[in-house]
């Protein structure tokens, strides 16, 4: 059977809305049951080959540490921190939401889980303070996409295993850009504040800097340990994610006071579905990348578009689009898992950096998560919310334009990414 038959049995199914991970494993056995050479053993074996990785181990404590650092009070804390920095500016809780998903992003790896995490507590706050629902949604969605940015992430992890590049690499070459658009959301966030008259009484419940940063040290002091633990030589990211999950349950629980046994058993459930769609997900498509390089698809892409662009500035541009577009339909983990691999080679093969070309992937991909019609931020942050897509959409569009800015420079000038990288190694 043909990769190309393959591919359109896939896009069908994902059109008839069969979960991604079932459609892909679907399509995988049907190419197995077509091909008279293979026999159906090699299902289960792929599956596990495509799961027996060990920094994969990384993605659900990450997942664990993330939830935790709700449950536990340390999420709160960050965010009256954050406030208490700016909060006093025009906007300033609008603003508080860009820097404390930063903040948040750099521990949980996970777009979603910044949503629910920060979210769940400041968007009230923002609409209680008089900011329209939809536009404290549409913020919210977009700054989360930073917690797939900033190290760790594990979107990264993702494409570090399916393309055979350093992990370790890809989570410091993730710091320039992310904080390059978070600070241009900043930017963007204070000018729309001040032009609509939001947010002009933000800073009246806000805590001195001094005690709040007493009240958030040890929230701020776990993505320190992480990062540091990581580029200081002490453990590898994988073992980062442990060190995040220990060091958020003896916070939350031992020193806040606020993770109980019955939260804990809450907390893990969460975390075990979360981290079981995940795996399923790699699982599956860990075994269509066989089948497809067994096919040949790959050698054959690469020529063709070895033949089609003649520089790599016509190639980042196509991908660029190429990206743009399956992000608005495919879901983030798909994507990578599916494409990195295919995509990757050829980039070296122009003469761009693979991790550059990494950094570009992730952050394309994770400005699919606020786009219609398939955003899962966007429709987390409507479900905290509570408005519709369509509410949403007005507010959304400057947002998107200028996070599609940033990507563009951030492809264009690979010293952004790559600057801390090479100082580090």
């Amino acid at each position: 059977m043909s990769p190309a038959i393959v591919i359109l049995t896939m896009v069908l199914l994902l059109g008839l809305a069969v979960p991604v991970a079932i459609s892909i494993g679907l399509t995988s056995m049907l190419f197995v049951g077509g091909d008279a050479r293979l026999s159906m053993l090699v299902v289960p074996q792929q599956l596990f080959i495509g799961l027996d990785k060990y920094p994969l181990a990384a993605i659900p404590f990450f997942i664990l540490a993330g939830n935790l650092m709700e449950a536990g009070g340390i999420s709160r804390r960050l965010i009256d921190f954050a406030k208490s920095m700016v909060g006093g500016l025009s906007g300033g809780l609008a603003l508080t939401c860009v820097v404390t998903s930063m903040i948040f992003a750099s521990v949980s790896g996970s777009s979603i889980a910044t949503v629910f995490a920060i979210g769940s507590i400041l968007i009230p706050s923002m609409v209680k303070h008089g900011y329209p629902p939809a536009f404290a949604a549409a913020l919210m969605a977009t700054s989360a996409e930073l917690g797939v940015i900033i190290p760790p992430s594990i979107p990264m992890i993702l494409l570090g295993v399916s393309a055979e590049l350093s992990i370790g690499e890809l989570f410091i070459a993730g710091v320039g850009p992310g904080l390059f658009i978070g600070a241009s959301l900043l930017v963007l966030t204070w000018c729309l504040c001040r032009w609509r008259g939001y947010g002009r009484r933000d800073g009246a419940d806000r805590m001195p800097v001094m005690l709040a940063l007493r009240r958030a040290a040890l929230a701020l002091g776990l993505p320190v340990i992480i990062l540091g633990g990581i580029y200081g030589g002490a453990f590898t990211p994988t073992e980062a994610s442990a060190v995040a999950v220990g060091y958020a349950l003896v916070v939350g629980a031992l020193v806040y006071r606020e993770l109980g046994v019955l939260q804990i058993l809450a907390v893990l459930q969460r975390s075990a579905v979360s981290a079981a769609a995940i795996m399923l997900l790699v699982a599956t498509a860990a075994f269509l990348s066989y089948l497809l390089n067994r096919a040949g698809l790959p050698t054959a892409l690469g020529g063709w578009l070895n033949a089609t662009f003649d520089s790599a500035t016509a190639y980042l541009l196509s991908v660029n689009i190429a990206l743009f577009i399956v992000g608005m339909f495919v879901e983030t983990g798909a994507a990578i898992l599916v494409l990195g691999p295919l995509l990757t080679p050829v980039a070296t093969g122009f003469g761009i950096d693979p991790i550059h070309f990494g950094v570009v992937i992730i952050v394309n991909l994770a400005l699919g998560m606020v786009t219609p019609p398939f955003g899962v931020n966007l429709f987390a942050a409507c479900q905290v919310a509570n408005v519709s897509v369509l509410q949403i959409a007005r507010h959304l569009l400057p947002f998107v334009l200028v996070v599609f800015a940033c990507l563009m420079v951030i492809t264009f000038v690979p010293a952004i990414a790559l600057t801390l990288r090479d100082l580090v190694y």
